[in-house]
């Protein structure tokens, strides 16, 4: 009989990017994936039962900030992410060439991972270099225009995007995101989130440029963040069938306890709109990872890869969970984090420390008027009345 450090039994697993979904175990050993099968001849150190569980890859979120003490948005990963039961972060533009070296030494060195009023603080030249030197960790390159930072939005209008861009395009082919936010005079600007945005929502069906770009092979994340995720208009998405390729929660300080929480949550969300369980865990594992070119080592339980995994349960509740403005939906399936290996290494999980967060609905419901697709019924109207005052943590 064979040996291995730890066998997860039992669950039901599902693995999109080997097209696996069955009941069964998953063995470790040395930290990478032994065996997968309904039936494994293998006799473990450690075992763990996932009776009534889902055993998935490790989770992915494509769409954090986690420079901690660096950003005013920057997260703690391990406790807002890896005891969330997501075992591998992008984060998406917290650092620039000049504060890179700190992201790397104090967050992804620690963890096995500026803004742009003037371009001054934008070098193509020295982010280039960074790019060079650092290949092992960058997979993308990203440039926010919201007007809150780019100079009441006067630095879209610089070419400085459009460089970046090419310099990738020719060079590097990484992913390449410029952020936009209450963006109304621009068309193409009002166009780039067909899940979400605040003011750009447009029209109560979806642009058909967007379906022309999925069509071509553009990948769709959610980006939930703090003003970008509206039930209405992800319940236009679904009559459409039109799903997330990626699930993002753009968390960060204004978010993680609420509305995002964490990535299981805003899975949840999806959830109930009606996507297929097994679509939402591909937006959560095979697909980020393919993204970002690092599928040959994480996003699947392929023997030999990375033992990076979650297990999962979906809870039986009855409860309201907000968008981004306090809307409201009443779920009856929670996804939750049970248990977390990343290198065969298990970790603790943790819960959200306020939920459901009534500050953080009462706060949120304040931008609702900003949004053009809404519910007919102000969120304020619906949410218990709360003091503006800090919640203290359970």
């Amino acid at each position: 009989m064979a040996q291995t450090d730890l066998i997860i039994k039992n669950g039901r697993i599902i693995d999109p990017a080997n097209n696996i979904d069955f009941t069964g175990s998953v063995a470790v050993s040395n930290g990478t994936i032994q065996a997968v099968g309904t039936d494994l001849n293998i006799q473990a150190a450690r075992v763990f039962d996932a009776t009534g569980c889902l055993i998935t890859p490790g989770l992915i979120d494509c769409h954090v900030h986690c420079y901690e003490h660096a950003t005013p948005l920057g997260i703690n990963p391990d406790e807002s992410c890896l005891s969330r039961g997501v075992t591998t972060v992008v984060d998406a533009g917290s650092s620039g060439e000049s504060t890179f070296p700190g992201l790397k030494k104090f967050i992804a060195e620690k963890t096995p991972g500026g803004e742009i009023d003037s371009l001054n603080q934008a070098n193509v030249e020295a982010c280039v270099k960074c790019i060079e030197a650092n290949r092992d960790m960058i997979v993308g390159v990203k440039v926010r225009l919201s007007e809150t930072i780019a100079n009441d939005g006067k630095m879209k209008k610089k070419p400085i995007g459009d460089r970046l861009r090419h310099q990738n395009e020719l060079e590097y082919h990484l992913w390449f995101i410029i952020h936009y936010r209450l963006c109304l005079h621009s068309q193409m600007e009002s166009r780039r989130r067909c899940v979400a945005q605040k003011t750009c929502a447009q029209t109560d069906t979806i642009f058909p440029d967007v379906l022309d770009a999925s069509k071509r092979g553009v990948l769709f994340d959610v980006g939930h963040g703090q003003g970008s995720f509206s039930w209405k208009v992800v319940e236009i998405c679904a009559k459409a069938n039109f799903w997330p390729d990626i699930i993002g929660t753009d968390m960060h300080t204004g978010n993680n306890d609420g509305p995002v929480y964490d990535l299981p949550l805003v899975m949840s969300k999806f959830l109930h709109t009606g996507m297929p369980l097994v679509d939402i865990i591909k937006a959560t594992t095979y697909t980020p990872a393919r993204a970002i070119k690092w599928s040959n080592s994480i996003g699947s339980l392929t023997v030999g890869k990375t033992a990076d995994i979650t297990v999962l349960k979906i809870d039986e509740v009855d409860i309201d969970l907000e968008d981004s403005q306090s809307q409201l939906r009443k779920i009856s399936k929670l996804i939750k984090p049970v248990a977390v290996w990343k290198a065969g290494r298990r970790f603790e999980i943790t819960n959200p420390k306020h939920f459901p967060n009534l500050y953080a609905r009462a706060n949120n419901a304040l931008e609702w008027h900003n949004i053009v697709i809404r519910d007919e019924i102000p969120p304020n109207e619906l949410i218990p009345s709360c003091d503006l005052v800090e919640i203290p943590p359970v």
